[in-house]
């Protein structure tokens, strides 16, 4: 059974059903858990041949009312967030460099259903840590603190920041659209509804040319006017920056980033 089928359960178990109604929210407990592990991925830093550490230092952001909904089990969230985290670490075979925290904020500039993630990697001796990284879903973000480089460790190369094409070798890119894969092979990539968009959607709520992706040192999303808009990992925005399994959502169909050096 996967970690956020089991994450699930067990909320769906707590206090007699206490977290049914929260449930009902625009923003689910369960996506914020994906979200946390995608956080984890993005942020992986390689230490040593055997250790990988990601933050362990989150902070969701919610919109006014997903905060007021859930916000009197933040307690009881956060720990179950926190934990699923710890599993999923642990199935990933990855570290962490303190113990792992799951903090609810209010952010009263999104709309509601609407969320961000922040983290950093905290020491457990550290008394003063890194700052947070920058909202993920929608918004550039540097890279995490990365850990000190114990005595005798060996020296890895360092991580590109997210989105970034890797040094070596050439990277693959690819959108997934209802279970097609489309290729990027070009600088700028339309979609929309059009005949004349490069991957066409067929969905009444995408325009006819909804949104481009432009290819560089860095991936973008940039919305090209269209009347519903788009949303990136779960903010609304106009442009973002991508990285791999980043989600762009128009209209009611989900395209899927993807990229892969080779």
């Amino acid at each position: 059974m996967g970690v956020l089928k089991r994450f699930e359960q067990r909320l769906e178990g707590l206090v007699n059903g206490t977290f049914a109604k929260v449930f009902k929210s625009e923003v689910q407990p369960v996506e914020i858990a994906g979200a946390l592990q995608r956080e984890c991925d993005n942020n992986a830093t390689i230490w040593n041949r055997e250790r990988t550490v990601v933050p362990n230092d989150f902070v969701v952001e919610l919109s006014a009312p997903d905060y007021d909904r859930l916000s009197p089990y933040s307690a009881q969230l956060g720990d179950e967030l926190a934990g699923m985290v710890r599993d999923y670490a642990k199935q990933q075979r990855y570290t962490f460099m303190g113990s792992v925290k799951v903090h609810l904020e209010k952010a009263t500039d999104l709309d509601t259903g609407l969320y961000r993630v922040r983290s950093r990697t905290m020491a457990a001796s550290s008394s003063q840590p890194g700052p947070a990284s920058p909202a993920q879903h929608g918004a550039p973000a540097p890279q995490p603190g990365v850990p000190p480089r114990p005595p005798g460790a060996p020296r890895m190369p360092s991580t590109p920041p997210p989105g970034a094409a890797p040094t070596p070798g050439h990277v693959r890119r690819w959108v997934e659209i209802n279970g097609n894969r489309h290729q990027i092979s070009r600088t700028t990539l339309v979609l929309g509804r059009s005949t004349e968009a490069d991957v066409r959607i067929d969905d009444p709520g995408v325009s006819r040319k909804h949104c481009e992706i432009r290819t560089g040192p860095t991936v973008v999303v940039q919305d090209l006017g269209s009347t519903n808009g788009i949303v990136v990992d779960g903010q609304r925005t106009t442009h973002a920056t991508l990285r791999d399994g980043s989600r762009i959502v128009v209209g009611s169909t989900t395209i899927i980033y993807r990229q892969a050096e080779g």
